[in-house]
């Protein structure tokens, strides 16, 4: 759950970008490095973890400044792609508010976005998380390529819950950014719901 501090008047989210190798995860970071002010989103920051010492995962604040009173921060996560380190995954996936499941559209990819995504859902399940509990996003990137899937296809294979999904192409910075802003709505609309809190909208 996101944290709400009203006595320093904070509220922070942890978002993670999830999803298969290469499908765009560390470009939707950079993209929003690379389209925001720089007082409010700091560079991406790669940390390695004591199990996987040769492996980074990245890590980027950003400050949305003042919304309704309260300071809103929110940190930016990836996970490794690859499956053979499930635990640096597992560590980034602690206390998270919301997930970007990042899909490569294309369809030589669709069984490893499958697997990832089943991955995701058996890692949420050690930690005793309900998925239909958190914020969850489709990102179906990859769409100037020749070779994509149909979104209509995407959804019934990877998105059978019907969660809200949107066409990106990272590399060019098209779609991040309203990626990040509809999470983040999604996010703060569940902490009006739960704590009683004013109504927080990114635009």
């Amino acid at each position: 759950m996101a944290h709400v501090d009203l006595v320093r008047k904070e509220v922070s989210a942890k978002i993670v970008y999830y999803g298969p190798k290469l499908s765009g995860k560390t470009k939707n970071l950079e993209s929003i490095c690379a389209y925001s002010p720089e007082q409010t989103a700091q560079k991406v920051t790669p940390i390695s973890t004591e199990e996987d010492q040769n492996l980074f995962y990245e890590f980027m604040p950003i400050d949305l400044g003042i919304m309704n009173g309260l300071r809103t921060r929110l940190q930016l996560y990836t996970v490794p792609g690859q499956i053979q380190y499930n635990n640096t995954r597992m560590l980034v996936l602690q206390n998270v508010d919301g997930i970007i499941f990042v899909a490569d559209s294309q369809e030589e990819r669709l069984k490893e976005n499958q697997l990832s995504f089943k991955n995701l859902e058996e890692n949420l399940r050690k930690y005793a998380v309900d998925l239909t509990n958190l914020s969850l996003l489709f990102q179906y990137n990859k769409r100037d390529l020749p070779n994509v899937l149909s979104v209509e296809l995407l959804n019934e294979t990877l998105n059978h819950w019907g969660y809200p999904f949107i066409e990106v192409v990272a590399s060019q910075g098209i779609g991040v950014l309203p990626t990040l802003k509809m999470i983040t709505n999604s996010i703060f609309e569940g902490i009006q719901k739960n704590r009683g809190t004013t109504r927080y909208f990114i635009r």
